[in-house]
């Protein structure tokens, strides 16, 4: 069954009212081919926190003359803590960090210390060595990348991932964006295109509560749909809420309504229903209302860390295993694990011999 909704569709739906927006969370159960809930079991190994982007709502960020700030892990660093994830049953390697971190002059010191120049080349030798040396899969995600280092990170990522969060330029000029030239959203769109070209495995998705009207919402989940139907290469889209964090320059925002949250989910669920991409709801972002999620629609919690923090929102810990199992159950389906790339991606059109021998090696619970 295909919806084909347009932005008027999705319009309708982003301002539906409480009897409405229960009757279009019904309609995406037709969509469900099974009960199943993913999730990926994951070590978060933050690189660097030094970022050329100052996001309203960051509190990854760090400044280089901070005492507490990760300038540049070793790999000898990497390694232990990919080693520690090992014992722990973690299949995927997230590694996150500053967008063009290698801009300050802190880091690029730190790369010639370890024998590089740039920040991609570094970043390619930590996930062929997370393939040579661990059972994990490496997928990373830190900011814009050129088609060529797009082209050269595919080589060594099962999958990879890049944050739309919207795709109004109006955004710039607001707290959220405007001190961030690498959130452009042209630019953004143009390195999930290109990873798109590349037939690369990605993940993106929406920032609600940073400003963006419901048009806006609309636009940015339309734009995503369009480069699916172009490339096919979208496997997730995460519908991620803003949480105000003391500290932050927007911590006074409000953040998003349960409601639109919903709304927003069941939108998504309902516009990629045919197209074989899962819905992601952050569940650590939304404890005390996770489950509703499910009945939205949304298929797939994300990477779980039984090892580490969610370096990103750090104040909001990830549930354990245990307890997203329980919730999960709880709200009538079954939980199971999955690779950071999906199964579909799992051949010799999308990965290369060495990632389809890794996968081939590993194995997990479904």
């Amino acid at each position: 069954m295909t919806l084909n909704l347009t932005k008027k569709d999705i319009l309708h739906i982003l301002n539906a009212t409480d009897s409405e927006i229960t009757r279009l969370m019904l309609k995406t159960a037709k969509y469900r081919e099974n009960n199943l809930i993913t999730y990926s079991k994951n070590v978060f190994i933050p690189l660097t926190e030094i970022c050329r982007n100052d996001c309203g709502y960051c509190n990854f960020k760090k400044h280089p003359d901070d005492p507490d700030a990760i300038i540049l892990k070793t790999k000898e660093e990497v390694l232990s803590e990919l080693k520690d994830a090992e014992k722990y049953g973690c299949r995927e390697a997230l590694f996150t960090f500053g967008e063009d971190a290698d801009s300050e002059e802190a880091v690029r010191l730190k790369l010639a210390e370890y024998g590089y120049e740039r920040m991609t080349d570094y970043v390619i030798d930590i996930c062929r060595m997370t393939l040579d040396e661990t059972s994990l899969l490496p997928h990373t995600n830190g900011g814009n990348y050129s088609y060529d280092d797009l082209k050269c990170l595919k080589e060594v990522n099962a999958s990879m991932g890049l944050m739309l969060e919207n795709s109004s330029s109006r955004l710039m000029e607001l707290p959220a964006h405007r001190k961030s030239p690498g959130k452009s959203p042209e630019i953004r769109l143009e390195t999930i295109e290109n990873a798109g070209r590349l037939k690369i495995p990605y993940t993106t998705g929406i920032l609600i509560g940073i400003g963006e009207t419901r048009e806006e919402v609309a636009e940015s989940l339309l734009a995503i749909r369009d480069l699916y139907d172009t490339y096919g290469h979208i496997q997730e889209v995460i519908i991620q809420n803003f949480t105000p964090i003391p500290g932050i320059e927007m911590e006074e925002w409000r953040e998003p309504s349960f409601l639109d949250m919903i709304r927003t989910v069941t939108a998504a669920a309902l516009l990629f229903g045919d197209a074989d991409v899962s819905i992601q709801v952050p569940p650590n972002l939304n404890r005390e209302t996770a489950q509703i999620f499910l009945l939205c629609g949304a298929d797939d919690w994300g990477g779980v860390s039984p090892v580490s923090p969610d370096y990103v929102n750090i104040t909001s810990p990830w549930p354990g295993i245990d307890e997203l199992e329980r919730l999960t159950a709880d709200a009538g389906f079954e939980l199971t694990e999955r690779l950071c790339v999906y199964e579909k991606y799992m051949n010799s059109e999308w990965l290369n011999d060495t990632l389809l021998e890794n996968i081939s090696s590993i194995s997990w619970h479904r």
